[in-house]
């Protein structure tokens, strides 16, 4: 038995040099191709390893979406032939649309990290316009925010990012696999929506930050010395990309902590309690500040608040809600969802409807 036969996790790969020395040098000393090629059970996890790899270093090696995917497909035909030949033994049964689906899904993650890292920053829109950008390529899009003032993005599974001027965010149109990845430049306020099943993962240069349901921010901005990432709600584990290699290096954030990860030495200093440090408090955002727990609150003011918090714009017939009140707590939904509560407690003939950063209210009032 050799080490690599017990890699269980693409943690165990990264850390090994003579896997690093195949997939950039194609130098394949250890005979990690036979090795992959001899077991298609742990093809899926030697693949996902491989396209870390690439996909961290698109920003420093100028390798194509054309060779990845030509390095991708080339595993799978050399698979499929090691197969065809063990047809007679008594080997894994895999199913061939299987295999179509798990390499859909790799290309997706490697062209998203590709699409991040060599689409700029400033995109083709005039200095002086105001708005949010969008490129969509091959199921991809790529967000950037040219605007001075937040914007908000909502996703496929109704997680909202506040994103920050001068920031860019890239995620897929729909989220597939068994994590939802997404990549930061620049700073963002994260609401995510609750699916265990299904973790969500912020890139963010040298660092990534793993959640399940929570609320929080990230700053990475590509000319800071640091990265920070502030937690409200909920729970978040950050590791660096390069240098974390097992659980034991994740740093764990619960409400009102924070880490600070600072490029040059590659070191965490976790803070737990970010009120008491004055950097970190000045720091945060109207929508870390305000409060969306409300008690017996008019439906008007609450509205309000939404506004200031998402930098939104909310039409609603003023008339019909004005002696409306509610009791709800909505500080751990993502804008969607505080929207769908206050429509569904406002009575069944209410709905919203939104395009972009404008929310129209449909309503006959409250019950």
């Amino acid at each position: 038995m050799q080490k690599r036969d017990f890699y269980t996790e693409i943690d165990d790969f990264l850390k090994d040099e003579s896997f690093k020395l195949w997939v950039h040098h194609n130098l394949d000393n250890k005979n990690w191709e036979e090795w992959t090629l001899d077991n298609p059970k742990r093809a899926k996890l030697v693949e996902e390893s491989r396209l870390w790899i690439l996909a961290l270093k698109t920003n420093e090696q100028k390798v194509t979406q054309e060779e990845l995917q030509s390095s991708l497909l080339s595993t799978w035909d050399k698979i499929e032939a090691k197969e065809a030949q063990k047809k007679n033994k008594k080997t894994f049964n895999i199913q061939p649309i299987k295999w179509i689906q798990l390499a859909a899904s790799l290309l997706l993650f490697v062209f998203l990290g590709y699409s991040f890292y060599n689409l700029p920053l400033k995109n083709t829109a005039s200095k002086n316009e105001n708005v949010l950008t969008k490129n969509i390529q091959d199921g991809i899009i790529v967000q950037i925010n040219n605007s001075n003032k937040p914007q908000i993005i909502t996703l496929s599974d109704k997680s909202s990012v506040l994103l920050q001027p001068n920031s860019k965010l890239s995620y897929p149109i729909h989220f597939t696999g068994n994590e939802r990845k997404v990549y930061l430049s620049g700073e963002g306020f994260f609401e995510i929506s609750k699916n265990p099943k299904k973790p969500f993962l912020v890139f963010a240069n040298e660092i990534v930050t793993k959640v399940v349901g929570t609320s929080f921010r990230i700053s990475a901005f590509e000319n800071q010395p640091n990265i920070e990432v502030l937690v409200r709600t909920g729970k978040v584990k950050v590791k660096s990309q390069k240098n974390s290699t097992n659980k034991n290096d994740e740093i764990t954030l619960l409400p009102n902590e924070a880490v600070r990860f600072t490029k040059k030495d590659a070191t965490f200093e976790k803070v737990t309690d970010i009120i008491k440090n004055k950097s970190l408090f000045h720091s945060t955002t109207n929508i870390e500040q305000l409060s969306f727990e409300f008690n017996d609150i008019p439906v008007t003011q609450i509205f309000n608040t939404i506004e200031q918090a998402y930098q939104v714009k909310i039409d609603y017939p003023k008339q019909k809600l004005k002696d409306c009140f509610l009791t709800t707590s909505l500080n751990d939904e993502p804008l969607l969802e505080k929207l769908k509560i206050i429509c569904n407690a406002l009575g069944k003939n209410t709905s919203y409807e939104m395009n972009e950063n404008q929310i129209n209210i449909i309503t006959d009032g409250c019950n």
